[in-house]
């Protein structure tokens, strides 16, 4: 039996280890992640309201871009006001039954996010590849089904991953090296290895399933746009991708460096800064992305908070 590990105890709480380490920085932290907490909100709102009060975003890609940014919004409601809290705390612990209740929500929102990309990767194909029969392909009824296939599949899969977990056993150390319930950190904690392998596959095809789909997509669209004659044309066309490409590397990006690393080069404090990225940099990134980048969202915009806008 490993060093700190006793067969016959039971975990009942984890210490959530955060950002204990930088203890003369935690009201600085503090301060920090509550207003990027506070921006996420604003920016995710201010996102949802625009779609809803413009009818000229009431299209699909607007319609997805909508349910993408409520689905941030709870995603950061599962991990920040505990952190903060926590970082005001000098007791940090978790129940068992909290941590996995954060830890499925978590990947719950999370798996979610990475189908719903790749939805809006398809969308992106039918609108450049199949313009005159975007409308007819891109329903409502498709669109919802869409929605709805991402969501129960996304949630389905934390079910399975949250089970699996708890059914390690947990006999030994309970501090965390994380500010949340992770899958990585947990894992490292449990006594057994059991189902370690399944969920590592897991793992990958959550990330890989979905970007696969977007590349082939973007295949598809690459292929069109070198069709088109004019230089006008194809820069058009590649601005329309523009913003959901970013949003793609840095959301898979981060995923990547984090659940589809070898095991032998885990770094836990480097995670914990990627972690920062993935939990809170790129739910902010998202509705920014979409409204700096995309003239139809800057235009609505404008229209809602009343400020002229110059019509040819």
């Amino acid at each position: 039996t490993p060093a700190g590990f006793n067969k016959t105890a039971v975990v009942t709480q984890f210490i959530l280890v955060g950002f204990s380490n930088l203890e003369e920085l935690q009201v600085l932290l503090f301060v920090t992640f509550l207003l990027l907490y506070l921006t996420i909100l604003l920016a995710n709102a201010t996102i949802m309201t625009v779609i809803c009060f413009s009818r000229t975003l009431h299209t699909p890609m607007y319609g997805f871009l909508f349910i993408l940014s409520f689905s941030e919004s709870c995603y950061t409601f599962v991990i920040i006001p505990q952190l903060l809290v926590h970082l005001l705390s000098t007791i940090k612990t978790i129940s068992f039954i909290a941590c996995a209740t954060q830890l499925f929500f978590f990947l719950g929102f999370a798996c979610t996010n990475c189908f719903l990309i790749a939805v809006m990767g398809y969308d992106r194909y039918v609108a450049i590849c199949h313009p005159l029969r975007y409308t007819l392909i891109m329903n409502k009824r498709l669109g919802l089904g869409l929605v709805s296939l991402s969501t129960v599949t996304g949630f389905f899969i934390a079910l399975v991953a949250t089970n699996l977990i708890c059914g390690m056993h947990f006999c030994g150390p309970n501090r965390v090296n994380h500010y949340f319930c992770d899958m990585a950190p947990v894992i490292k904690l449990a006594c057994t290895d059991t189902h370690v392998k399944e969920l590592a596959l897991l793992s990958i095809l959550v990330i890989m399933v979905p970007f696969l789909l977007i590349l082939i997509s973007y295949g598809f669209i690459v292929n069109t746009i070198l069709k088109i004659p004019s230089a006008e044309g194809k820069r058009k066309a590649f601005a329309t991708c523009a913003s959901h490409l970013t949003v793609v590397f840095v959301h898979y990006g981060c995923a990547s460096i984090i659940y589809l690393r070898p095991k032998s080069k885990s770094a836990s404090d480097k995670d914990q800064l990627v972690a920062v990225t993935y939990t809170v940099v790129t739910p902010l990134l998202n509705p920014l992305v979409y409204s700096l980048r995309n003239k139809e969202v800057k235009t609505a915009l404008k229209r809602v908070l009343g400020i002229p806008v110059a019509t040819k």
